[in-house]
């Protein structure tokens, strides 16, 4: 037994050499996560956490933030780059249409009011609130808004919402001794967060009492 920890203790790689690879991995996966809204990238910010509160190296925490929010805003911006080229050509465009149908006409609709009643400070809560970024990004493509002024609103948002998942993962990490266990807890925690609205949302359409009215 001592001899097979010895074993796995040589073959795990030292903290240098997981976060040379760890920060610019984390850095694409949720810049990809960003433009390709499939990824769950609440669930790679909380567990890149995890890792960073089991690290000896000082501001591992601040780099995970860092790397996050950068990578989400970058990707945000460059998705609504795109869509204001669909919106610009005659034959539209694949990431246009790939905006519009992760939109349902009520969210669609909701989100236009909000914009229109908050202004930016309706992208802070877009992008904390689940499936909430994408029906708020299509609300300022179609109020027109320049990407300059839609990247000054979804910074703030892009920093709250590494901040959050970053505090999830801390959790995790705090509370498991093991990273492994850390990490699914916070994937597990980021998987309910995100599944809970449409949870939601889907039982309020088969109570009878909504269906009465």
């Amino acid at each position: 037994m001592i001899r097979l920890a010895a074993a796995v203790t040589t073959v795990v790689p030292p903290e240098s050499t997981q976060q040379a690879v760890g920060y610019p991995s984390l850095f694409l996966l949720v810049l990809i996560g960003a433009l390709v809204p499939v990824v769950p990238t609440g669930a790679l910010v909380s567990s890149a956490a995890v890792v960073a509160v089991h690290q000896t190296a000082p501001f591992a925490l601040a780099l995970v933030f860092g790397t996050a929010s950068l990578a989400a805003f970058c990707g945000d911006a460059a998705l609504y780059w795109l869509g204001r080229r669909g919106l610009g050509s005659k034959n539209g465009s694949r990431w246009l249409e790939a905006i519009r149908s992760r939109a349902p006409e009520d969210r669609l609709a909701q989100a236009q009011e909000k914009l229109t009643e908050h202004g930016v400070a309706v992208l802070v809560l877009s992008r904390l609130v689940p499936a909430g970024r994408i029906p708020v990004m299509l609300a300022c493509l179609l109020a027109r808004w320049p990407l300059r002024r839609f990247c000054r609103g979804n910074l703030p948002a892009c920093l709250a919402w590494a901040v959050t998942y970053q505090v999830i993962g801390i959790l995790g990490g705090s509370l498991f001794r093991e990273p492994w266990e850390g990490v699914a807890a916070a994937v597990l925690l980021t998987v309910l967060v995100g599944a809970a609205p449409t949870a939601w949302r889907r039982l309020r359409r088969t109570t009878p009492a909504h269906r009465s009215r």
